[in-house]
């Protein structure tokens, strides 16, 4: 009886002995099962530093690309204003140049003026100068026209512009002749400026030519027939 007692006593300490060991490795394995999930869940969880960097570089290369959009349009601006400054500075003198100054009246008119600049005056004129008398004064764009002086001692209602129609050499009045005759390649022009002989291809231009309210003598365009040719005036 004894030796049985004993055999069973050491079966129950060697089943419970193996109860509990058996619990430990569930335990332990239960552990590291558990460890290994979190492991795994860590290692493929997104990272955010990483998250926060991309952030961060797609703000400063926006931010970078906004300056450059600055940037660029304050260069743009910058080449336009500059050629807007250097083709105005010289298109308008240009344009200037084919618009006839205004004489500041209600006639608009230009004032015809002497050698010196001056005005001139159409009583003062006439008593300086004979009748039929040509001479050259300052007219339209400046050009050199004649102003005509009437055998009553007034002033033809028209002045010619005495640039040559050929090659634009200024042509001088000779009384003697009693026409206008070129130097420079040998036309020749009636005294209404019609021409009498070529080279010269047109008639001399007409400009209209008035006295003024305070006396002063008066160009403006000739826009109407050239009673010479009885068609459109070439200049106009």
């Amino acid at each position: 009886k004894s030796s049985r007692s004993n055999q069973g006593e050491v079966h129950q300490e060697t089943t419970f002995f193996t109860i509990i060991t058996n619990r430990s490795t569930m335990k332990l394995l239960s552990l590291v099962s558990t460890l290994l999930a979190v492991g795994y869940a860590a290692a493929f969880a997104p990272s955010s530093n990483g998250a926060r960097a991309v952030v961060s570089t797609n703000m400063a290369a926006a931010e970078e690309l906004y300056i450059d959009e600055e940037r660029r349009f304050l260069m743009n601006l910058i080449l336009v204003g500059s050629g807007a400054l250097t083709v105005g500075a010289i298109g308008v003198p240009y344009i200037a140049f084919f618009v006839p100054p205004g004489s500041g009246g209600g006639t608009g008119g230009v004032p015809a003026k002497d050698a010196l600049g001056d005005d001139l005056f159409a009583q003062a004129y006439l008593e300086s100068k004979p009748a039929g008398d040509r001479s050259l004064a300052q007219g339209l764009k400046g050009d050199a026209t004649y102003l005509i002086v009437k055998e009553d001692k007034t002033l033809e209602t028209y002045g010619l512009n005495a640039v040559c129609t050929h090659l634009g050499c200024v042509v001088p009045w000779s009384a003697a002749n009693n026409k206008f005759m070129c130097p420079c390649h040998g036309s020749q022009y009636a005294p209404t400026g019609a021409v009498v002989r070529g080279p010269a291809p047109l008639p001399l231009a007409l400009a209209h030519c008035d006295t003024a309210e305070d006396g002063k003598i008066l160009f403006s365009p000739w826009t109407e027939e050239d009673f010479r040719t009885g068609g459109k005036g070439w200049w106009n």
